[in-house]
Parts: structure tokens; sequence; C-alpha cells
């Protein structure tokens, strides 16, 4: 995907809300090559249930890392009943990696980056291997290294398209309250943001909605989002 045709997309979809974009996205521009990756995560039932309403056949791509919580399982399944979806596709390290990249799952501890690397960069980036285009639920106040967060984006060999970029907190939870979506089990409980479970924590009144993870450390992503795109370098050990 070029950088004119992101330009292009930006100059006809920008000002858009989220139902147009993602009626032309999936149903006109990129039909049948395109998916959604969600993290089914604290605030993720609003887009799934756009993207449902467009078309409950778009494939929804679940980065499973092996390290998530019962509850995101439990959320994950249930969305996907309620909302209809019909094309989920569970990804992530096989049984092998795995093995041979952190045996004794302590690596998030001391490499979060590899641990990122291997258990959803890298599986995520063989899953979109058949797709032009992906949908993400990113949103410009999470964090504000988001701020400036386009709506589209080139990444790597595909466009990258961000429709929730520009609602806010309480647009997101209007729009839940609307169509009845059920909430995240660990959103009431002070996390906004959830992750793995070793790297996710509170969050703290006043702090930004992600601060809870990769708490202390540099870290703020997880590597599937890069500026630049590409894949990360997997860890050799």
């Amino acid at each position: 995907m070029s950088a004119e045709t992101v330009a292009t997309l930006s100059w006809r979809l920008d000002a858009a809300e989220p139902p147009s974009i993602l009626q032309t996205v999936i149903g006109e521009i990129f039909a049948g090559r395109i998916a959604v990756v969600s993290s089914f995560g604290a605030d993720s039932a609003g887009l799934l249930h756009l993207v449902a309403e467009v078309d409950p056949a778009t494939p929804v791509i679940y980065v499973d890392t092996g390290r998530h919580d019962a509850e995101t399982i439990a959320h994950r399944d249930n969305l996907v009943r309620q909302l209809g979806l019909r094309d989920l596709r569970s990804v992530g390290p096989s049984p092998e990696e795995a093995a041979r990249h952190d045996a004794d799952l302590s690596r998030a501890t001391w490499d979060p980056d590899g641990c990122c690397a291997f258990r959803k960069v890298a599986p995520l980036e063989r899953a979109l291997g058949g797709f032009d285009a992906w949908i993400t639920g990113r949103k410009r106040f999470q964090a504000a290294t988001r701020q400036a967060m386009p709506v589209f984006e080139r990444d790597g060999k595909h466009v990258k398209i961000n429709p929730l970029a520009k609602w806010s907190q309480t647009e997101i939870e209007a729009h839940a309250s609307r169509h009845l979506l059920p909430p995240h089990p660990l959103a009431g409980r002070g996390y906004p943001s959830i992750g793995c479970m070793p790297c996710t924590s509170p969050v703290h009144l006043g702090e930004d909605p992600r601060a809870g993870r990769w708490r202390g450390l540099a870290k703020t992503e997880c590597g599937i989002h890069r500026p630049a795109g590409g894949l990360a370098v997997l860890p050799s050990t």
C-alpha cells in the first residue's frame, strides 16, 4: 500500500464518522481484504459492534499470547456470541515457540520487548499476511503518545485504519450504553487498558488510561503499533 493510497483515503474519509469509515473500507474499498484486530480489552466492544453492523463475517483477529487473564477470554467469547461475529481467528505463539523463548514464563519481567515480539508481533504479522488493510480500536485520548494518531496510516505492506481515533471516552461510553454492550469484567476495577496479566496494573486517579501498562518501564507499546511498520526483531533465546 503506497503513501498515495493513504493520502487519498485521508482526504476522502478523515472527517467521516466511524460508521461511515467502516462501511466504506469493509464494504467497498477493501472488501474481502480487511480484518479487525481486537484485544477484547476494556473498551473493545464499541468497535466490534460497529464492525458487526457493517458485516459480522469480517475477520476478527485476536492475539492470544497465553498470558491473558480469564476475564478477557470470557469477555471475548461473550462478545462474539452477543454481536454474532462469525470469523474469530485466535492466533499466538506455538507451544514450541513458547517453550523456546519463555520456558519459565519470566521473560515479561526481564525482556518485555522480546516477550511481546514472539507472543504478539510475530503471530499478528503472520495472521495479516492475506490482507491489505487492518482496523484497530486505538483512540487519541488513551495516551500522550497517541494524541497525533491519524485515522489512516501506512503500516508496512498494509493500510492501518483507526476509525475511533477522534472519539472521546464519553463517546465510547455513550455508544456502549446506547447499544447495551457488556463491559469488560476488569474495567470497573481500575483497568481502563488491559493487556497480558504480568504487564497490566490498575490505573490511579489522574493518570492516562494506559499508565497501567508496563508500569515503571519506558515501554509504552507492545510493538504491534510502530510508526514505521515492519516486524520487530524476534528474540534469539
